[in-house]
C-alpha cells in the first residue's frame, strides 16, 4: 500500500494528475487524515521526507511570500534540549523524524508601489494563514505515504517556542510555528468523521 501511495503521490507532485479518479483519490486521502500519537521509531527515507516537504511548500501563500522553512530533526539526543518541558516528548522520541515548521514573520522585497526600488523589510501580516495551509499540506502528504503525524502546537506559547529558538539558533524574525512528529504506526488510529451539515449556510447565515 505504501509503495502505491508513494507512486501516486510522487506523480502528483511532479505533474498534474489527469486520471478520471483524481477527485476520489484526493478526497479519500483528506478524509483518512488523522492525528497519530504513537510510532515505532523506524527511520523515514529521505526521498519520502523530501516529497512531504515539497507538498508543504506547494501550499497557497499570500503575495507569493512563502514564509516557511523547515528543520527536520532525527538526532534524538538533542530532543530534551530542543523541546525542553514539552509534554509531547513521548511522541517526539517514538517518531522517525520531527519537523519543526518555521515562519519568517517579516518580508523583504521592494515596496508594492515601487517595484523597481530597493528592498525593504516589513512585517508580514498574513504569515499565520500561509503556515496553516503549509502545515496541513504536510499532514496530507504524510497520510498519502501511509505514515502518521500529529500537529503539536508551538506558536504562540513562549515556553514551547523559546527552547526551540535558542537551541536551533533560529534567526530573530523566525518563529517555530508547529512541531510535527512523523513516523510509522500500527494503523489502529482511525480518522474522525467531522462532517456537520449544520455548519453550512447558503446565501446567508
Amino acid at each position: 500500500m505504501m509503495a502505491a501511495a508513494a507512486m501516486l503521490f510522487g506523480a502528483c507532485c511532479t505533474k498534474q494528475c489527469d486520471t478520471p479518479n483524481t477527485a476520489g483519490v484526493v478526497m479519500e486521502n483528506i478524509l483518512a487524515r488523522k492525528s497519530v500519537r504513537s510510532y515505532n521509531g523506524d527511520t523515514i527515507p529521505s526521498a519520502i521526507m523530501q516529497d512531504i516537504l515539497r507538498a508543504a511548500m506547494s501550499a497557497p501563500t499570500g503575495m507569493d511570500i512563502r514564509p516557511w522553512s523547515f528543520v527536520v530533526l532525527t538526532d534524538k539526543s538533542q530532543y530534551e534540549t530542543v523541546f525542553a518541558g514539552n509534554f509531547n516528548m513521548k511522541k517526539f522520541m517514538e517518531s522517525g523524524a520531527v519537523v519543526v515548521v518555521c515562519a519568517d514573520t517579516t518580508v523583504t522585497r521592494p515596496p508594492r508601489d515601487n517595484p523597481d526600488g530597493p528592498a525593504v523589510t516589513t512585517p508580514n501580516q498574513i504569515w499565520r494563514d500561509d503556515m496553516g495551509a503549509c502545515t496541513e499540506n504536510l499532514l496530507l502528504a504524510v497520510e498519502a505515504y501511509g505514515l502518521g503525524a500529529c500537529w503539536t502546537a508551538c506558536y504562540p506559547y513562549p515556553d514551547r517556542m523559546d527552547p526551540i529558538k535558542k537551541s536551533l539558533q533560529l534567526p530573530p524574525t523566525v518563529v517555530p510555528y508547529a512541531v510535527v512528529p512523523v513516523g510509522y504506526h500500527d494503523g489502529t488510529t482511525q480518522p474522525k468523521d467531522k462532517w456537520d451539515e449544520s455548519r453550512i449556510h447558503y446565501d446567508r447565515w
